[in-house]
């Protein structure tokens, strides 16, 4: 059962803070009320050396196990072009979902042989796009997507590089809205239709069968699923490559989970040894597809204190982020620790409080029955462990401008998106004539 760390523990527990006794809360050395006077609140903090010692245990974890791999990093965890210059500058590619994404990528340096297309929903001209900016491999979803995609590409004097997302009908036991692994998932081709429809690839035009994908979900941080997913894989393998077909290349998704509250952090370097085990043999080249293990404990929101409601039975502590900026609480009652910046509201008894949002929803909600110290009006508050899932999934509902964003670098801090103007929400509004 997983326990409530205080905010002290979580402190302790995340390398990038510390708690100061002049300058208070600290993020990579930066203290974070001099963000807070400079942008005002809600503002994003992202760290850009917590980002490149992630990408280093990557490397390091595979290099132990004596693996070859290439990363392609989610864009959809956080799709800022700052973010994507890190990761081209660590000599990660990119894993895109949409055209937009893949313009991101493209538009950030990352060439375009290192990315990957995925998702269940690709367009035609999303694919077209695609092809005709040379990407490195498509990840065919269904029988009816190869189709479209031989069309495409045909109709260009293309061949698109084509690997097949095998639903293998594993569950990756976490949350049920970021499990795509499952027989019923939208998600992939049924394992037990992969070797008729890569077959039936082979023949077509316009494509190149160049190997085997899988992506069983997010947040994950046991091995198991991840075993089963990949021997199904190394089965598959095996099987296509008997019936005489070539099958050069694995990738191995991604969802590598991160710890919220108190858990065990995601056992890399055993993932790594397991992946050797499992398909390391089979002399594929592989792919893995990290996005939240990267930028989730990488980035914060950062949140001044409204107001504080008091009721007969509760205290609620009213912040000026909403469920419009960060939504993973109302949408998947997803934890984050939430820890006072100021020292010497940081040295007061903690209580119990309810943390919300301005926002005119009983699901504007970021944490029931929390101990924080009391916080009097104009108090700051981090929000932690939101730099994957937060800004990208953030809206403007109530009216409510985007955040702006802050990149932290070796021991500076840089405006990257200034806060949304009011007047920017309606701009591109056309209000036709004779309305009165």
């Amino acid at each position: 059962m997983l326990t409530m760390p205080d905010w002290r523990g979580l402190i302790a527990a995340r390398p990038a803070l510390s708690m100061h006794a002049r300058d208070g809360l600290l993020f990579e050395e930066v203290p974070l009320r001099a963000i807070a006077e400079r942008t005002g609140t809600p503002v994003w903090v992202y760290g850009a050396g917590t980002i490149r010692a992630r990408q280093a245990a990557l490397r390091a974890a595979f290099d132990s196990a004596g693996l070859g791999i290439a990363f392609r990093y989610a864009v959809k965890a956080n799709d800022h072009r700052a973010i994507l210059g890190l990761m081209r500058a660590g000599g990660l590619g990119a894993d895109v979902t949409s055209a937009g994404e893949l313009a991101r990528a493209l538009g950030a340096g990352i060439a375009p042989g290192s990315i990957v297309f995925s998702g269940v929903g690709k367009t035609r001209a999303e694919i077209e796009m695609a092809l005709a900016r040379g990407i490195g491999q498509i990840n065919v979803e269904s029988a009816e997507e190869l189709m479209m995609i031989s069309a495409a590409a045909s109709a260009l004097g293309r061949t698109a590089p084509v690997a097949f997302r095998v639903n293998p009908d594993v569950d990756a036991a976490s949350h049920a809205k970021i499990t795509t692994g499952r027989a019923g998932d939208k998600f992939g081709i049924a394992h037990d239709e992969v070797a008729a429809l890569y077959r039936h690839a082979a023949g077509l035009d316009g494509v190149s069968p160049v190997g085997l994908a899988v992506h069983i979900g997010s947040q994950i941080l046991t091995l198991a699923p991840y075993e089963a997913a990949y021997r199904r894989m190394a089965a598959l393998t095996g099987g296509l490559r008997a019936a005489g077909q070539e099958v050069a290349r694995l990738d191995l998704g991604g969802g590598f989970g991160i710890p919220y509250r108190d858990e065990p952090g995601f056992p890399l370097d055993s993932y790594a040894r397991m992946v050797r085990r499992v398909v390391g043999g089979l002399g594929l080249e592989l792919i893995a597809e990290p996005g939240r293990y990267l930028v989730g404990p990488a980035g914060l929101l950062l949140a001044g204190v409204t107001l504080i409601k008091q009721t007969r039975s509760r205290r609620f502590v009213v912040l000026d982020a909403g469920m419009n900026d960060l939504l993973r609480p109302a949408l998947y009652d997803a934890f984050h620790g939430i820890v006072p910046v100021d020292a010497a509201d940081a040295a007061r008894p903690a209580g119990p409080c309810e943390v919300v949002g301005p926002v005119c929803e009983t699901g504007d909600r970021f944490a029931e029955a929390r101990d924080l110290p009391p916080l009097a009006p104009g108090a700051l508050v981090a929000l932690l462990d939101a730099g994957a899932y937060g800004a990208v999934m953030s809206s403007t509902y109530n009216s409510r401008p985007h955040a702006a964003q802050v990149l932290v670098d070796r021991g500076a801090f840089h405006l990257i998106r200034p806060r949304q103007r009011i007047e920017a929400l309606w701009q591109d509004e056309i209000v036709p004539e004779g309305l009165d």
